[in-house]
């Protein structure tokens, strides 16, 4: 008799059907990666408190000149040994991109675990790198390993991934949307109506659940900004110039760095990291840390102009080499130091040479923040929507929309810049295909497209058998011996196989009832040599598995459940021609 599945909650996720279903499931990850991120700041800031106590972290400055010389360079020692012992596994974002395109979105419980620590030592040794970029990779994690868990199919771990993302910068920030639009923007690089309700609740479920805890207060003290005259907006477009040259400067940076010295072990290279930081220090000790407080004293004007392109330059040079010689660490915090540094300065400037046209530094300090944030990550709406959060002042559009583009467009064009999670893939070898079919395939899973009807038999039936498989109407029919590799072929050509035997039985008048059909028998053109795959995998991983193979009339796929004791079930199959036919829905 033909095999017949119920619809499964299995199903319905693989068709992005089961919205509440997977909104539940976004909620669940919110909280989750909302309880990994506190420990993971209260890790951090604990220890902070013990070297630089009541600065919130943000005190490296006050360090004697010899602590700031010895800090990097013992925490990057500490960190080379870990990675070496771990064999240099992949961490941060670049880890979750590359597991999303290779990995059907399944990140491994090591790599967080060695991400939490290293990252945690990282910043807290003063190392010139950001948080964002850890807790992206600790997110998502969180809802990987939770769908790994629950066995769903691959489409909806790339959503609960995604959830885990925004539930990361959300609660890093304290900006649930920017976390959404981060996700979207940056890292799936691509929008759907189906997923955004899901990372919705994510990203609020953690911000919520961080707020308990640390307050409402953003990241940033913002003072009350406005734009004094819609004539400084040619202004914001060179503000923009001057940003996009400094995000282009910080991916050519961290590019030439990540090429350089590979052949070293990697304790030789964090530690090269260590030592770069001290040296920078010397004179700029606003480098070492994640530099939120440098941040703060620009958006409050605290700081001189020729201070602000120092420190600017600085942490360009200090952060692009500490992460390209392999300390793992986040690049969103440094790149809104320059921003809002370079930012800063620019308003100085130009106050001092039209005072009557300037608004205050705290704007200017703002939207060099976003413009640098966009051109970096080549995401300019997520870099609105965070200025947006982070000050609560719709007057920061404008200005700020100018400016974003204005520097993006200066990055990617004058100076031919991709983005910057994007560069340091390529730098690994690795592509991150994100075409608009690539993008639909990715959302589907396998069982929402393959077909159900099929019987498994053995290789040798009786025509009463073939002619009640028949009655039954399936479209395929699979068998397998122990000399016989797994074989698939269509009811049709069965049908026909017993129309002709019948036709040969009555013109030699013999007993139909006594013949025996012999499916290898039937014509070679008519049998397919299947794959296997697994009932998680989606559309476009089963189009990869097939055109991978050299012989190109293998054209199905049998998709399997495999349980947990390695038994695997038969569920359906899946042709080409079903993949084919997604591409014009």
């Amino acid at each position: 008799m033909i095999r017949t599945i119920h619809t499964s909650l299995h199903d319905r996720l693989a068709r992005a059907e089961a919205l509440p279903a997977l909104s539940l499931l976004a909620v669940i990850t919110g909280l989750l990666a909302g309880v990994v991120i506190l420990a993971f700041r209260q890790m951090m800031e604990g220890m902070q408190e013990w070297i630089v106590p009541g600065t919130a972290g943000e005190g490296y400055e006050q360090l004697s000149l010899t602590m700031r010389i010895m800090l990097p360079i013992i925490g990057g020692l500490v960190i080379g040994g870990i990675l070496q012992w771990a064999r240099s596994i992949p961490l941060g974002v670049t880890h979750v991109m590359e597991r999303l395109a290779y990995h059907q979105a399944n990140l491994p419980l090591r790599n967080f675990l060695i991400q939490f620590v290293t990252a945690v030592f990282a910043i807290v040794s003063g190392h010139s790198v950001g948080r964002e970029g850890p807790a992206v990779h600790l997110g998502a994690t969180s809802g990987s390993l939770l769908s790994q868990r629950f066995r769903l199919p691959d489409n909806a771990t790339r959503t609960l991934v995604a959830c885990g993302i925004a539930a990361a910068i959300g609660a890093s920030f304290n900006t649930p949307l920017a976390g959404v639009i981060f996700a979207m923007e940056v890292v799936l690089m691509e929008y759907t109506i189906a997923s955004f309700a899901p990372i919705i609740l994510a990203a609020v479920s953690a911000t919520a659940l961080t707020r308990l805890v640390y307050g409402d207060s953003p990241a940033f003290i913002v003072p009350p900004i406005e734009l004094v005259s819609v004539a400084e907006l040619p202004y914001m477009v060179l503000l923009g110039v001057v940003v996009g040259a400094a995000a282009a400067l910080f991916i050519r940076s961290i590019r030439h760095f990540s090429e350089s010295l590979t052949t070293l072990p990697i304790w030789q290279r964090t530690t090269l990291a260590g030592i770069l930081v001290a040296l920078i220090a010397i004179p700029f000790p606003q480098v070492m840390g994640i530099g939120y407080d440098t941040v703060n004293s620009a958006l409050i004007g605290e700081i001189g102009i020729w201070l602000l392109l120092g420190i600017s330059l600085a942490k360009i040079i200090a952060t692009t080499g500490v992460l390209g010689l392999g300390i793992p660490g986040g690049l969103i915090g440094p790149t809104l130091v320059v921003g809002a540094t370079v930012g800063a300065a620019i308003g100085a400037i130009g106050g001092t040479l039209v005072p009557e046209l300037s608004s205050s530094p705290t704007l200017y300090a703002l939207i060099g923040m976003g413009a640098m944030m966009g051109a970096t990550l080549h995401a300019p709406l997520a870099a609105l929507i965070a200025m947006l959060e982070l000050s609560a002042n719709p007057n920061v559009l404008l200005p700020g929309m100018l400016a974003v583009i204005s520097a993006g467009l200066i990055c990617s064009e004058l100076f031919g810049q991709r983005a910057i999670f994007l560069t340091l893939l390529k730098v690994r070898g690795l592509d991150y295909r994100n075409d608009p079919i690539t993008q639909h395939l990715r959302r589907i899973g396998v069982t929402a497209a393959m077909d159900r009807s099929f019987i498994v038999a053995t290789p040798t039936i009786t025509y009463q058998t073939a002619k009640t498989v028949l009655d039954d109407e399936p479209n395929w029919i699979l068998y397998q011996d122990d000399k016989q590799p797994l074989t698939l072929i269509s009811a049709a050509d069965l049908a026909s196989q017993t129309q002709r035997l019948r036709e040969d039985a009555q013109t030699d008048k013999t007993d139909i009832d006594e013949i025996d059909i012999v499916l290898n028998d039937i014509p070679a053109a008519s049998r397919i040599r299947p794959l296997i795959i697994s009932s998680r995998a989606t559309l476009q991983d089963a189009l990869t598995q097939l055109n991978q193979l050299k012989d190109r009339s293998v054209y199905a796929l049998c998709i399997v459940v495999r349980g947990d004791a390695g038994s695997e079930r038969l569920t359906g199959i899946l042709t080409r021609r079903d993949i084919e036919n997604y591409y014009q829905i």
